[in-house]
């Protein structure tokens, strides 16, 4: 039951925050859900009553005296389709075309306004993930996935990520994040160095992957290693894994590489798909107990 509190309490925060019970929506003469209507048929020329039924799960009794009132304030038009008597296009009207305009308008700036004093990263990876949890991710093709080299507090934004993620996914202690910040501080430490290198994967940008190339320690001269990739779990299906991977290894080639290693360990069964597809082998595996949970460890390389 506290889960069911905790939901409510986050429906009503948020339908506050939006505007959603305070009678007309954006101080406009429309709802929240006529104001919705307004949205879709502007997304299109001509829109099927059925389409919007669908897509907005309306009750049709409902949805009929919504469009009735459209009509009379002059902001659509209905037709019946050409040989489907059954069916019903609405076209919005200029009048209706412009009402849309000054709601997508005035919802930016409530948006913005939102954003205003928040930490944008944390809100939109928040909002993500909910999304995702309940079904309602975008289309993989939709999505624009960026790789670039980390800026100005994206280290911090690794190790934090790191953190949190594993310890959710696998229950790994702090001592893991602790290794991460080493990772992280040593790289920062080395920048500038031509043969490391580093890129983080924004999504609809926003940072959602990341991953390393630095010399190995035991064989800085031949050796790359690959550390710290991370695929947020909103940000997982895309493919950012196996690109992130390809990128390390086209750098370590034109760096001079003869070969690549990683660290990993038996529990990563998705990154460890990700190295096998990129040709990675398997040398070592070793029990160890470490970041609080019994696992394997595992030692892969591929040469290039």
């Amino acid at each position: 039951m506290d889960e069911v509190a905790a939901v409510r309490a986050f429906n009503r925060l948020y339908t506050n925050v939006i505007g959603a019970v305070q009678g007309m929506y954006l101080d406009t003469p429309y709802s929240l859900t006529e104001a919705r209507l307004l949205f879709e048929l502007a997304q299109r020329e001509v829109t099927a009553v059925a389409e919007l039924r669908r897509a907005l799960d309306i009750d049709p009794g409902y949805l009929s005296r919504v469009l009735s009132r459209f009509e009379a304030d002059g902001l659509i038009t209905r037709t019946r389709a050409g040989g489907d008597a059954r069916r019903q296009d609405i076209v919005l009207t200029p009048g209706g075309r412009a009402a849309a305009a000054d709601l997508d308008a005035r919802s930016a700036r409530q948006i913005g306004s939102l954003l205003d004093g928040v930490d944008r990263i944390r809100l939109l990876d928040a909002m993500r993930d909910i999304s995702s949890q309940l079904g309602a991710a975008a289309p993989a093709g939709s999505r624009a996935v960026v790789l670039r080299e980390p800026r100005p507090g994206d280290l911090g934004w690794v190790v934090h990520r790191h953190g949190a993620v594993y310890a959710s996914e696998f229950g790994w202690d702090a001592d893991f994040e602790m290794w991460v910040a080493r990772i992280a501080a040593d790289y920062l430490a080395d920048r500038g160095n031509p043969r490391a290198a580093g890129w983080i994967a924004d999504v609809d940008g926003s940072p959602a992957g990341s991953i390393l190339c630095v010399p190995d320690a035991g064989d800085p001269g031949t050796t790359a290693r690959l550390r710290v990739l991370l695929v947020e779990r909103w940000a997982r299906g895309l493919g950012i894994g196996g690109r992130l991977v390809d990128e390390v290894l086209r750098f370590a080639r034109h760096a001079g590489y003869a070969r690549v290693a990683l660290s990993t360990y038996d529990a990563l069964g998705s990154a460890r798909r990700i190295y096998q597809a990129a040709g990675f082998s398997l040398v070592s595996s070793e029990p160890e107990r470490v970041f609080g949970q019994d696992l394997t460890a595992q030692e892969w390389s591929l040469r290039l």
